[in-house]
C-alpha cells in the first residue's frame, strides 16, 4: 500500500521517497509521474491514463489552490464510472491517506507547483 508520508511546496514523499514533480499515486503499485504543474495544460490522455488503473475513485490534487478540470476531460472516468474527487493537493494528500487506510482502491493525481 502507499502512503503519502510528507508534502512541501515543490515536494511530496510517497512512502518516504521524496517527488518534485505532479504524479500519480496509485493504491498500490509503483508511483509514476503525471501531467505538469497546471491544469489547463490537462489533456483527456491524462485522466485515460487514471482511467486504465481501474480505481474506484481518483482523488485530483490541483496545486496550492482549487481549480477544476475541465467536465470534457473527464469523460475516460465518467464512462467507466469511477468517481472523481478535486481538490487542493495538500487536502488530496490526506483525503487519499484515509481512503487507502480504509482498503480502497484510491488513486491521487497530484499537481505540484
Amino acid at each position: 500500500m502507499n502512503v503519502i508520508s510528507g508534502l512541501a511546496a515543490d515536494t511530496v514523499s510517497v512512502n518516504g521517497v521524496p517527488h518534485r514533480q505532479s504524479i500519480i499515486v496509485p493504491w498500490q503499485g509503483a508511483v509514476d509521474t503525471w501531467a505538469g504543474s497546471d491544469v489547463a495544460a490537462l489533456t483527456v490522455a491524462d485522466f485515460e491514463r487514471l482511467a486504465r488503473m481501474n480505481p474506484e475513485l481518483v482523488i485530483f490534487g490541483s496545486g496550492l489552490r482549487l481549480k477544476f478540470p475541465s467536465s470534457a476531460l473527464l469523460r475516460p472516468l465518467i464512462e467507466r464510472r469511477i468517481g472523481l474527487e478535486t481538490m487542493d493537493t495538500a487536502a488530496a494528500c490526506r483525503t487519499y491517506n484515509v481512503l487507502v487506510a480504509e482498503g480502497r482502491r484510491a488513486v491521487a493525481a497530484l499537481l505540484l507547483g
